[in-house]
């Protein structure tokens, strides 16, 4: 009991003039104990001692004191040194009964403080283990970290792991730290217990109870021999078996090598229960080592089997690029062109497959002694003028008709052996291959590069040889073409000098009046009907119709109705198949709704794909709505055109006579707008044209004069949305967005005109306004890049890149800081031209951004056809990364991040509203976003 001197002392300095206080106490959890004044007789501790153990009778003196409670004995004699009288005594009593009460109950309160500050270091330290089984320390470092937590609890500097397998009768010691024994661990090594005969450690493994004391007292108990060996003898050792069930599965020793008996049966007991929790993170540091390594290994065979998919990719590609280069040269022999234009797309189909800026196509003379080039394109030799036949490489292929790959030693090998002499400067590396017509070498094809960085292999040889046979058959076919085109002039012109030889002669016959008299009418005939079809034309339905208007006002006639319809996806079929097959399909569709037509009924050819029929006597729309229906059955029955089934679709607007139709025409325009409602609800349907509509075209017709006039007032102004780079929010730039300030109703978005633009045209005209207050306001700005959005449109313009370029220099703006945003429909109508336009502006800084990306169809292929800096994922998907898609979303983000950063591209996410998605995307490794999260799209002040 700490505080029994403080009692001792006060209960002295209770009495008159001192005296002597001897203080004896018994508690069952803190033992016994006693306390006396310096000096005090011993007869004052008997007394003390006699009235705790509840013998002897009250002192002489009155002063003796037995206090009970819970357990708790203290007993108190005492001794003045002058005599008390009864009242001074009774109060002394009191006050002593009081001050030992409270004594005894601080020292309880002291002791269950201690007792609960040994149960939080206990509760720490699991803690702590258990947070260090999941840490990605490594073992070792993990281990030790355990020994501090151990080390706190306890005597531990002297403290060691071992690790013991029941089965194998082997243990490994996986931490050991001794101050004293130098003796080193390895974790790997497996001991055989045998040959530690004399271990305490083997021994307290095959006795499976804990051990604690002097290690000679233990070995004694265990009939364990001394051995050196096994390192030096502790003053005090504590060991405890580690357990998994019932078996035995390592230990844990902790010794003190300075103080005897510093272990008790509490620190045994604690490090028992420290030991089941050790065993718990060691298992637990396994399983995840396990774990990393099936990782690993799982990891490893999915690298092995992407870079075997991804082979297999570039090949499929290969493939697919060398069967649309052999299609377009098959395209090619049978379209009307020149030579030249033929040699120039053969150049443009071959450097989509190779490297092929230095290009030149070689033919034989008629003569067969000299040699021509009817087409080079070369960074160095700007002409190629014909010559005579000579030893240089290409006379050397089409020599030998065998194709010939040279490097710059292969060359001067060739040279030095008499076998070639080049012509021309000389290359770095050069690839030819004849070109054969009926198994004889015509001419050849060739390729060449000035620099090291550009070396042709066998692959670009097997490539070039086998395009060159394919374009060779398409020369021959070409040429024969054109001399087919010249005997056809020819004849045509011979028959038209022998028919006006013929008129002259029969001018006078009378057989001659008649023949100009049905050419006259096969004339009108044509001009009234479709030359493919034989189907009456526009202006033989306009007139139908206008007398059709007119007899119904006169009353001669009832209502009628016009049906106006178009092929879903017939460029498809042109593109796929040929335009010879396209005209086979419409032949075909005209016979079908002529034949589902009643007798009175027309139907005309409008031009290309589009029909109109006028149906009569229509009192009602449904009868419209019924025969619409029946012809879209007929023609969505298959057909077989060009040795394939086709299953042809139309969409069909109806337009019904009503009073207010003055001219045919404008029920064919009518009509045709509600055909593009019915392709808008999806194709393979018919539409009625109502009152919607037409109130529609008028809102759109006001619209476009509304554009019109704000085009010549300038009334476009940019607003600039920043773009931040994720991981610190700093803004790296800003994205320009078109806002239309009307005179009456007020700031409109794009989406409110952009259609009307697009529609008629008028949106180049507003870009360009946009752009040039665009590149003002850059010219202004100390930093930063600004990106604008590019329409599809201006991608049909050649001068597109040349006039922005322009923009930027007028406006002294660097055109490092300008970015466009393109959407894949910009790639598709010529991919050629785009790729030379996004080449030129690239090449002065302008990078390119793909807007939307993930919402097209071919936007993969793009990725590395095009020279894109940044792709754009589309707002739809970083809305549902936390919405009810969050799952597809994310996978789809994902993926889309995963194939940019293979691709060493840029990533912006659009659309970011949330703290949640902003963090969900910086977490998957995007780069860069812009939304409502970061900022509103503001005016440029």
């Amino acid at each position: 009991m700490d505080s029994a001197e403080l009692l001792r002392d006060h209960l002295a300095a209770l009495l008159p003039e001192g005296g002597e206080v001897a203080v004896h106490w018994r508690d069952p959890r803190l033992g016994e104990g006693r306390a006396a004044t310096p000096g005090a007789a011993d007869a004052l501790n008997r007394r003390a001692a006699a009235a705790l153990a509840g013998i002897g009778p009250e002192g002489e003196s009155g002063l003796d004191l037995l206090w009970e409670e819970l357990g708790m004995r203290v007993a108190v004699a005492a001794r003045a040194r002058r005599p008390l009288d009864a009242a001074m005594r009774a109060r002394w009593l009191r006050l002593a009964e009081s001050a030992v009460a409270l004594a005894v109950r601080a020292e309880r309160a002291r002791a269950q403080v201690r007792a609960l500050q040994k149960s939080e270091r206990l509760q720490q330290a699991l803690y702590e283990i258990a947070d260090l089984s999941g840490s990605s320390l490594e073992m070792q470092h993990m281990l030790a970290r355990v020994h501090a937590v151990v080390a706190a609890l306890m005597s531990a500097e002297n403290f060691y792991i071992v690790l013991y397998d029941d089965l194998r009768e082997t243990v490994r010691f996986l931490y050991f730290a001794d101050r004293i024994d130098a003796w080193k661990a390895d974790p790997e090594r497996e001991i055989p217990l045998d040959d530690l005969p004399n271990s305490l450690t083997a021994a307290l493994l095959r006795y499976g109870q804990p051990l604690f004391g002097a290690p000679a007292a233990i070995r004694a108990r265990l009939g364990v021999a001394a051995d050196p060996r096994h390192g030096p003898d502790s003053a005090d050792w504590l060991g405890v078996p580690v357990r998994r069930g019932s078996r035995v599965c390592g230990a844990i020793v902790v010794q003190n090598y300075e103080v005897p008996d510093s272990y008790s049966v509490e620190d045994r007991a604690l490090l028992e229960y420290v030991a089941q929790h050790i065993l718990t993170a060691l298992d637990r540091k396994h399983a995840q080592r396990e774990l990393e390594r099936r990782v690993d290994e799982r990891t490893r065979e999915l690298q092995r089997a992407n870079r075997v998919l991804q082979a297999e990719i570039v090949e499929r590609q290969r493939a697919e690029r060398l069967q649309r280069a052999l299609y377009r040269i098959s395209e090619m022999s049978v379209e009307a062109g020149s030579l030249t234009r033929f040699y120039a797309d053969v150049h443009e189909v071959v450097s989509g497959l190779l490297y092929a800026e230095n290009f030149y196509i070689a033919m034989l003379g008629g003569d067969g002694a000299r040699i021509e080039f009817p087409y080079s394109v070369d960074a160095r030799d700007t002409v190629r003028p014909p010559r005579q036949l000579a030893r240089g490489l290409t006379e050397f292929v089409i020599r030998t008709g065998q194709a010939l790959l040279a490097d710059r030693s292969t060359i001067d090998r060739l040279e030095a052996a008499g076998d070639v002499r080049s012509q021309g400067s000389r290359a770095h590396c050069w690839l030819g291959v004849p070109l054969v017509r009926d198994g004889v070498a015509i001419g050849a094809i060739a390729v060449q590069s000035y620099t090291e960085d550009v070396d042709f292999d066998a692959r670009d040889q097997e490539l070039l040889t086998f395009v060159a046979h394919h374009i060779g058959g398409a020369l021959s076919r070409k040429r024969a073409q054109d001399s087919l085109k010249a005997a056809h002039a020819e004849l045509e012109s011979r028959v038209e000098a022998r028919t006006r030889e013929l008129r002259e002669a029969n001018r006078e016959l009378r057989a001659l009046v008649g023949e100009r008299t049905r050419a006259e009418q096969r004339l009108i005939h044509q001009a009234r009907h479709d030359q493919l079809t034989g189907l009456p034309n526009r202006e033989h339905l306009l007139e139908k119709l206008d007398a059709a208007i007119a007899a119904v006002q006169a009353g001669e006639a009832g209502p009628f109705a016009v049906l106006f319809f178009d092929l879903d996806r017939f460029k498809l079929v042109n593109d796929s198949v040929g335009h010879a097959a396209g005209d086979d399909l419409l032949v075909e569709a005209g016979r079908r709704v002529r034949r589902a037509l009643a007798a009175g009924d027309t139907v005309a050819r409008l031009g290309g794909d589009e029909f109109a029929v006028l149906l009569q006597e229509v009192p009602e729309p449904r009868l419209a709505q019924h025969v619409a229906a029946r012809l879209l059955v007929e023609l969505g029955r298959p057909m077989w055109i060009a040795g394939r089934e086709l299953f042809p679709s139309a969409s069909i607007g109806i337009a019904c006579w009503q009073p207010r139709y003055r001219r045919g025409d404008e029920m064919l325009r009518d009509a045709d707008a509600a055909m593009y409602r019915a392709k808008a609800l999806g194709r393979d349907r018919s539409a009625l044209f109502d009152e919607q509509m037409r109130a529609e075209a008028m809102r759109l017709l006001d619209l476009e004069a509304d554009l019109r006039r704000a085009i010549l007032a300038d009334d476009f102004e940019p607003h600039f949305q920043p773009i931040v780079r994720l991981r610190d929010g700093a803004v790296v730039g800003h994205e320009a967005l078109l806002r239309w300030r009307h005179e009456q109703r007020g700031l409109l978005g794009p989406d409110a005109f952009i259609g009307v633009g697009e529609d008629s045209g008028l949106i180049e005209q507003v870009d360009w306004l946009m752009y040039r207050h665009v590149v003002r306001w850059l010219s202004r700005q100390p930093a930063g890049y600004v990106s604008i959005n590019v329409s599809p449109r201006h991608f049909r313009s050649e001068d597109f890149a040349d006039r922005l370029l322009r923009l930027l220099d007028d406006a002294g703006a660097d055109p490092g800081r300008l970015r466009i945003e393109i959407t894949e429909v910009a790639l598709l109508d010529d991919a050629p031209r785009a790729r030379r336009m996004l080449g030129a502006l690239r090449e002065r800084g302008v990078l390119v951004l793909l807007d939307d990306f993930g919402t097209g169809f071919s936007a993969l292929s793009y990725l590395h056809r095009f020279p894109i800096q940044s792709i754009k994922i589309d707002r739809s998907f970083i809305a549902g990364l936390d919405g009810a898609s969050s799952a597809e979303s994310l996978a789809l983000v994902r993926a889309i991040l995963a194939l940019a950063s293979n691709l060493g591209i840029e990533t912006i996410g659009e659309g970011i509203e949330t703290l949640q998605q902003r963090d969900l995307l910086l977490q998957l490794g995007c780069g860069f976003g812009q939304g409502y999260y970061y900022g509103r799209p503001e005016p440029s002040a």
